[in-house]
C-alpha cells in the first residue's frame, strides 16, 4: 500500500522533521528499493494499492509494469479490507512503503504462518504493525478494523480485538519511519 510521493502530501510526520520535499523524496526512494528488493520474487506477485486514485494509478514514481489498484477513500482500515475484499482467493499480505528492514525471507516467513493461522501480523516497534496477512479461508470477521486508533501505540492492541476467533501468528518486529528519529 503506497501514497504517490508528493511533497505534503506523504510522511507528514516526517516533513515536519526534515521537510516535506525531502520526506517525499525519501519514501519515493525508499518505495523505488523495496519494489526492487521484493517485488521480483517468484513466490508472489506484487500488486501496488496506491492513492490518490485516480491520478497514482498513472504515476510514473513506480514501474508501469506492476499492476496497481487504487485505494479507496476512508481510514486505513477500510482501505485495507477493501483490498482483502477484492483480491481473488488465497493467502494475501499487506506492507506499507515505509518499512527498511523488510526482506523477502521475512515476508516468506509471514506467507508460511499463514498455512497455519488466519493472519499474521508483524508488530512495528512503536505499538502499531507494518504487515498484516490474512489466510482467507472463510469470511473476514464483520468488525475488522473497527474502531482502531491509528498512527498510536495501541493500534496492534486495538486491531487484534477485531479478529474475533481468529487465529493470529507473528513476523519480525519493525521499524516504520514516521519521524526524523525513525530514519535508518
Amino acid at each position: 500500500m503506497v501514497k504517490e510521493p508528493q511533497a505534503g502530501r506523504v510522511k507528514t510526520r516526517l516533513g515536519r522533521d526534515i521537510g516535506m520535499t525531502n520526506a517525499a523524496w525519501w519514501f519515493r526512494h525508499q518505495t523505488k528499493r523495496l519494489i526492487r528488493d521484493v517485488g521480483t520474487d517468484p513466490q508472489w506477485q506484487l500488486r501496488l494499492s496506491v492513492s490518490p486514485a485516480p491520478n497514482a494509478l498513472h504515476s510514473r514514481a513506480w514501474p508501469v509494469e506492476i499492476p496497481r489498484d487504487p485505494q479507496l477513500r476512508g481510514d486505513l482500515g477500510a482501505r485495507m479490507r477493501h483490498v482483502f475484499e477484492v483480491t481473488p482467493r488465497g493467502p494475501v499480505v499487506l506492507i506499507g512503503g515505509d518499512i527498511p528492514g523488510i526482506t523477502n525471507a521475512i515476508i516468506r516467513d509471514a506467507f508460511a504462518k499463514l498455512r497455519d493461522h488466519d493472519c499474521v501480523f508483524g508488530p512495528a516497534e512503536d505499538g502499531g504493525f507494518w504487515l498484516v496477512g490474512m489466510r482467507r479461508v472463510r469470511p473476514l470477521p464483520p468488525d475488522l478494523f473497527d474502531g482502531v486508533r491509528w498512527s498510536c501505540a495501541d493500534t496492534l492492541q486495538d486491531t487484534l480485538g477485531t479478529l474475533g476467533d481468529a487465529t493470529v501468528a507473528f513476523a519480525a518486529t519493525l521499524r516504520d519511519v514516521d519521524t526524523a528519529h525513525d530514519l535508518p
